[in-house]
This record gives C-alpha cells, structure tokens and sequence, in this order.
C-alpha cells in the first residue's frame, strides 16, 4: 500500500540519520520502513482519537526497540541524536494526519532506548 497523504509521501523519514555514517542505512532503511508502516496503518484504520493512534504508534516504536540489536550489530546504536530523530518522525505522522495535540513522549512512550 503506498502513502496516500501528501505531506508523508514526501517526507525524509530519519534525515539527519542517513546523512550521519554512524547510522548504517541498512539498518535505518528498517526504521523508515516502521514508518512507512505505521503511516499506511493509519490510512487503512484511521484511528479515532488520539488513544487509537497511540496504540499505533506504541506498536511501531516496540518495532523500533527490537532494531536497537541490528543497530549494534552494525557497530551502532540508537543514541541521542537517533532517539530525537525518531521522535521528530514519529511527531510529523502524527501532526500530518491532523493530531496535533498529540504528546511527542506518549507517542513513544514504550521506548527503550
């Protein structure tokens, strides 16, 4: 299913961490494709309120705590600049899709890293 909103079909998930050679994109084109996940999750459900799309978003960050290995496998790992990375696009889906009272923490609030 591709991305049907426009703002989210254009969006650089996780810039600042391709363009930083700490991050191996193998693994940060993983991270992207939890994005790119949760974003077609929520045009296919269209949650209802912000604690739908916190169920959502929560699946997608124990998605992306399961890729903390993969990134030390690659001599890596989900430090400061990446967990504010992936905050900053976890918070774009959220806004695109009109939540914009959503909680940036709450987003990602089962992450551990």
């Amino acid at each position: 299913m591709a991305i049907t909103n426009r703002s989210m079909a254009e969006y650089t998930f996780l810039k600042g961490m391709y363009e930083d050679g700490y991050y191996p994109d193998h693994v940060v084109d993983q991270g992207r494709a939890v994005l790119v996940g949760l974003c077609e999750r929520i045009e296919a459900g269209r949650p209802a309120d912000l604690t739908a799309l916190y169920v959502l978003t929560h699946a997608a960050t124990r998605e992306f705590n399961a890729l903390e290995a993969e990134f030390e496998a690659a001599g890596s790992e989900i430090e400061t600049v990446a967990r504010e990375e992936i905050a900053e696009s976890f918070w774009a889906v959220a806004t695109a899709y009109g939540f914009v009272d959503a909680d940036v923490e709450e987003l990602i609030a089962p992450r551990e890293w």
